[in-house]
């Protein structure tokens, strides 16, 4: 492993856990803004009735095995900053980055009902989240075999969500991220070189796109982004002859509508060319190859999942960087909480009950 950064240095040493100073939340979570509302009547019954000094259990869970969880570091700090009595509270927990299991508890909350139970379907909400963005990237990491994961999930979904997934990404093993919000709980900058949207500008010349970029980011490698005319190996091999030693790595993000012209006079009977293929790759290596241009990398991109990434190593296919946006923020995974005991009874309604768990550990609250 490269040398630690400042944020794996807190989660190495754990404690204390990442604090409200990391995820700056919202202040209309302390009136329920973000809360179902018959939480927030149910607080007021038991307020005014003389079920107001009741002491709960509330034990969260997901249904799926071979998950990654993530959230739980951002939900305590949730429940110590806006919990009525935080310092009443009892709170055990597993940590981010560990791997649950089906009906497994991941945090358990004791302490009176009126001081935190309006805040769960938060809690059950920033745990779905980051745990199936987590998961995703870790399956993704996992199908890779060590090739770097470029997160491209950022036109995916609402900007506002960048930070929070970038964490979760991260979590799960990703380490590059296309934009400065995604990285910025965990102090990293965005990467990336050019979109079709330069080459356009430039009237197709793939070469001229290249030629500034390099003028502009003198010190950076360039990544030529090269299906724009729907024909990889033609403009990989233009931009290579031009830049020789500046180019760095050539992207491919062929549309799944489209089959490559390198494919014009080739039999594509035996497999799909459609889109980003494994033969499409494997032609695209050879060109460059063949020209001595074996130290430019290939990026690809478009579509890719943890299975069509598995799939691609599996026949070996010459890639060195996946980038995956879209399937990165599928909402897989769901969390619940249940009350399980009230005042030191079990007491939980039909198939729900108080789940023992010898990995979930104290977590001190420590005011801010």
């Amino acid at each position: 492993m490269d040398e630690l950064n400042e944020f794996e240095l807190k989660k190495a040493h754990i404690v204390p856990r990442l604090t409200n100073k990391t995820f700056r939340f919202d202040r209309r979570y302390q009136d329920g803004y973000y809360a179902a509302n018959y939480f927030l009547k149910t607080r007021k019954i038991v307020a005014e009735s003389d079920l107001k000094d009741c002491i709960v259990e509330e034990q969260f869970f997901q249904r799926k095995d071979d998950v990654m969880l993530c959230g739980i570091d951002e939900v305590i700090a949730l429940l110590f900053e806006f919990a009525s009595h935080p310092q009443d509270l009892k709170v055990y927990a597993l940590n981010d980055g560990d791997m649950i299991s089906n009906g497994e508890p991941v945090l358990k909350i004791y302490g009176r009902y009126t001081d935190f139970g309006f805040l769960e379907s938060a809690i059950d909400g920033i745990l779905t989240r980051r745990t199936a963005v987590a998961t995703n990237s870790y399956r993704v990491v996992k199908a890779a075999n060590g090739k770097k994961i470029l997160n491209m999930g950022d036109r995916q979904d609402d900007p506002l969500n960048q930070p929070g997934d970038g964490y979760a990404s991260y979590v799960g093993g990703i380490r590059a991220f296309s934009t400065d919000a995604n990285g910025e709980w965990i102090g990293l900058k965005g990467k990336g070189t050019m979109p079709h949207a330069l080459i356009e500008m430039c009237n197709g010349d793939i070469v001229k796109a290249c030629e500034l970029y390099h003028k502009t980011f003198p010190n950076e490698k360039v990544t030529a982004l090269v299906d724009y005319h729907n024909d990889v190996c033609t403009d990989a091999l233009k931009a290579a002859r031009a830049l020789g030693d500046v180019l760095g790595a050539v992207r491919v993000d062929t549309s799944k509508a489209l089959i490559d012209h390198c494919f014009d006079h080739v039999d594509t009977s035996s497999f799909d060319p459609h889109g980003v293929c494994v033969e499409q790759i494997v032609a695209l290596r050879k060109a460059l190859d063949s020209e001595g241009f074996s130290k430019v990398q290939i990026v690809v991109s478009s579509g890719f999942t943890a299975e069509k990434i598995a799939e691609f190593e599996k026949r070996h296919a010459p890639v060195d960087v996946y980038g995956v946006g879209t399937s990165l923020l599928q909402i897989n995974v769901g969390f619940t909480g249940d009350l399980v005991r009230v005042n030191g009874k079990e007491e939980a309604k039909e198939g729900r009950h108080d789940v023992p768990s010898d990995r979930l550990k104290e977590v001190r609250y420590i005011p801010q």
